[in-house]
């Protein structure tokens, strides 16, 4: 497949995901598709899922634990069957109401028009900080 038509699949996903598009989003991905992402065993989202149930597992528990008010993918790369996408987000803890900015990096690989491994780089520090209680001023 031809590196444009990497991208348009990736930004179709990102697509879906704005629109809250679940089954459009699925649709892009190959069955046995790898995804992981970066964090510590506190970090719900954090974790390496297979398949297209664990990868539907990731985002139903992103939105228990994460309003995201802003994504925006900012520039797409593509190098034969990879795709690297850099951007921003914006979201607010669910249990804490604290909010995060994020910056982030995702890197795609695609073959016969699917995506069948997702990685992700970001401060998996801020997430997890802004799902804590704040310890009280005079104490811990």
């Amino acid at each position: 497949m031809e590196q444009n038509q990497n991208v348009d699949v990736v930004r179709r996903g990102y697509e879906a995901f704005g629109r809250g598009d679940m089954e459009a989003l699925l649709a892009l991905f190959a069955e046995n598709i790898s995804w992981v992402t970066p964090g510590p065993p506190e970090l719900p989202t954090s974790g390496i899922r297979r398949g297209l149930q664990q990868v539907a597992e990731f985002f139903q528990t992103l939105n228990t634990h994460f309003e995201v008010q802003e994504f925006v993918p900012r520039q797409f790369i593509a190098d034969g069957n990879k795709v690297v996408v850099t951007g921003d987000e914006v979201a607010r803890s669910r249990k804490t109401g604290r909010s995060i900015n994020l910056s982030w990096c995702h890197v795609f690989e695609l073959q016969d028009g699917k995506v069948t491994t997702f990685s992700e780089y970001t401060d998996t520090f801020a997430a997890v900080d802004a799902m804590r209680e704040k310890a009280a001023a005079a104490g811990a």
